[in-house]
């Protein structure tokens, strides 16, 4: 087996992957790059064959069906699931290959950092990793670093297109093995720029809690998307 499977959930990134797969050039050989690409209609396949990736494709506009879809098609003992639009540091391999050596049954989620000088931003980080850390309630975009025995006896990311991180690390028995690395994942400030990064959270919270009041992941979605365009 590779050591390590990463899995990146793909539509029309072509401007954000080649950064990310550059980050990624320093896995060692043996670990795989996967993409799952849902229809992307820009050069992103293409760009995923000249960096060497793997690509899988998923018959649906659904990111945990595409996460569920790179796992499955996966052959490394540890799964990092990562966003297209993330960048990693240049040693970020280096500085997690001593935790791959340790707990099987940790899971390891990166720091938050805003991939933007605006001071806004550093608030929002501060918060955001007070409740990953405190609350334990990191989400998908901060990476997720699952060992592949963790993520398939927990029943991995169910078929849903929103809400899969939250679903998935809900049904954890044990929210002790959830970890912060000393390690940021820099994210793109692209979804709150044309909106107040506030009003956004409060937005997403309400979003989260009709969820978790067992309204229709349909209605959400559309509603999600309606407000997010």
């Amino acid at each position: 087996m590779s050591k390590i499977s990463i899995i990146i959930p793909t539509i029309n990134e072509a401007n954000n992957l080649p950064l990310l797969l550059s980050d990624l050039s320093s896995i060692p050989k043996e670990g795989e790059i996967i993409i799952v690409d849902c229809g992307s209609e820009d050069k992103t396949i293409d760009i995923a064959n000249i960096y060497g990736a793997k690509v899988c494709i998923s018959k649906e506009r659904n990111r945990g069906l595409q996460l569920d879809i790179g796992a499955k098609n996966s052959k490394g003992e540890w799964l990092i699931f990562l966003h297209a639009d993330t960048r990693l540091t240049h040693d970020w391999y280096k500085k997690i290959n001593s935790f791959l050596n340790g707990n099987k049954n940790s899971i390891y989620y990166f720091k938050f950092k805003i991939n933007h000088k605006k001071i806004i931003y550093r608030v929002l980080e501060i918060l955001v990793n007070l409740r990953s850390k405190y609350l334990k309630q990191p989400y998908g975009d901060q990476g997720l670093i699952i060992h592949t025995t963790t993520y398939f006896k927990n029943n991995g990311f169910r078929k849903i297109p929103l809400m899969e991180d939250v679903d998935f690390l809900r049904r954890l028995n044990q929210k002790k093995d959830l970890k912060q690395l000393n390690l940021a994942i820099f994210i793109s400030s692209r979804k709150w720029e044309r909106t107040n990064i506030f009003l956004q959270a409060i937005k997403n919270w309400h979003f989260r809690r009709r969820w978790l009041k067992g309204e229709s992941l349909k209605s959400i979605y559309s509603d999600y998307y309606k407000k997010n365009d």
